[in-house]
């Protein structure tokens, strides 16, 4: 009898903390990574999980940031290596087949509905909104998956990435070479 009141007992304290965690607003809202040494910053909703990066099983025909398919937790997801996507000029079709010591996969959130995952080179961590300001862009024609550029308190220049804006983009769809 007593373990019963101690088991209600305890599913009513997780009842409580559960509802007081929905009911704080989100410090955190981008994941702070880098990518070919440029700092990005993904929006925490349009990301999935976090993995260890490996070497993904490589697809034949495809365009060269594309590193093939890996099997995320029971997930068939196609791999792509962000810095080469966001490189200003080609990186060779080899450049960075295997994953750098320290680098991850994030996956792209599943209500995005791609089976995707960036390869980041470093995690650096969450950041919350209050701690960068806005850089004003001049007015060059830009894709939609590339965000605000933010600085933060040490001046540093961090990219935001659309993640669902890419997902939707044609040519991150179009893999093949």
């Amino acid at each position: 009898m007593a373990q019963r009141e101690s088991l209600r007992a305890f599913q009513a304290r997780l009842a409580e903390r559960l509802q007081a965690a929905q009911a704080r607003p989100l410090a955190a809202q981008w994941l702070a990574v880098h990518a070919g040494g440029r700092p990005c910053l993904l929006p925490l909703p349009q990301a999935g999980e976090i993995f260890p990066a490996t070497t993904p099983q490589p697809v034949p025909y495809v365009k060269p940031w594309f590193l093939g398919v890996a099997n995320l937790r029971g997930r068939l997801c196609g791999v792509i290596r962000l810095a080469h996507w966001l490189a200003d000029s080609p990186l060779p079709a080899d450049a960075g087949a295997q994953a750098p010591e320290g680098s991850h996969f994030v996956a792209l959130g599943e209500g995005l509905g791609v089976n995707a995952a960036v390869r980041v080179d470093a995690l650096v961590g969450l950041r919350a909104a209050s701690a960068f300001t806005a850089v004003q862009h001049a007015d060059a024609v830009r894709p939609p998956w590339l965000g605000a550029c933010l600085t933060d308190s040490d001046g540093r220049a961090w990219q935001v990435l659309d993640l669902q804006a890419l997902a939707a983009d044609p040519g991150f769809l179009h893999i093949a070479a």
